[in-house]
């Protein structure tokens, strides 16, 4: 074994920006879709997300930042899948399929079977802005059989 090349330390003190209202964020989101992943159903807090349509990083303003219509409750599988863009929601709330999302991965997130999301119109903003980022093209939902 390598010796020489193994860091001296494994731990460095680092300055370190925090997004400020985070919690408040999550707290407002956690109220709005009543704890619960409407696609999953899944209730366990530690398994959910609030996950910004908008990334934080992108968002103009404070107030989109805070605004409980720029986030979904999303179980943590499906928040890693619309945050890397391999899924998304058209206007009616049915999830889509990005055609780089592998079948197998689709199929573990049983896309064409999750539920619907209930969305307000400042949601269908901020979503339309999410497919056109992520390079949807389709409005209605994409068939299992495409990709």
């Amino acid at each position: 074994m390598k010796t020489k090349s193994i860091p001296s330390t494994t731990e460095a003190e680092r300055l370190v920006v925090q997004r400020v209202g985070q919690d408040v964020f999550r707290k407002a989101i956690m109220e709005h879709w009543h704890g619960r992943c409407p696609l999953t159903g899944i209730t366990d807090p530690a398994l959910l997300r609030a996950s910004h349509i908008v990334p934080w990083a992108e968002c103009e303003t404070d107030a989109l930042r805070l605004d409980v219509h720029n986030g979904l409750l999303l179980s943590a599988l499906w928040d890693a899948a619309f945050e890397a863009g391999l899924v998304s929601f058209d206007d009616r709330g049915r999830p889509l399929r990005s055609p780089t999302i592998t079948q197998a991965a689709a199929e573990q997130l049983y896309v064409q079977s999750a539920g619907q999301l209930k969305l307000t119109k400042v949601h269908l903003a901020n979503l339309a802005r999410h497919r056109a980022k992520h390079g949807f093209l389709h409005e209605g939902p994409i068939m299992a059989s495409q990709g």
